[in-house]
């Protein structure tokens, strides 16, 4: 138990990564809308793994589309 409070005084002390700390403010408030919309967390176990694979699948199709709407409008400013 002492090394694990020991451990614990450490990481206090190293310097705050902020980058680190805004995604995990993003992941909470995601979570929370998460809640809200579909009443239900990603505990759930009303979802087969392959339901679980077909909704990331989505989700990673949607970031390409966002990506590549970024990157036009980046090569349009160039």
């Amino acid at each position: 138990m002492q090394e694990q409070e020991q451990e614990q005084e450490q990481e206090q002390e190293q310097e705050q990564d902020t980058v680190v700390l805004s995604v995990i403010r993003s992941f909470q408030e995601r979570s929370r809308a998460g809640q809200l919309k579909y009443g239900t967390t990603l505990d759930r176990t009303d979802l087969t793994p392959l339901q679980w694979a077909q909704h990331m699948q989505e989700e990673l199709m949607d970031a390409i589309l966002y990506l590549e709407r970024l990157k036009r409008e980046m090569v349009a400013r160039m």
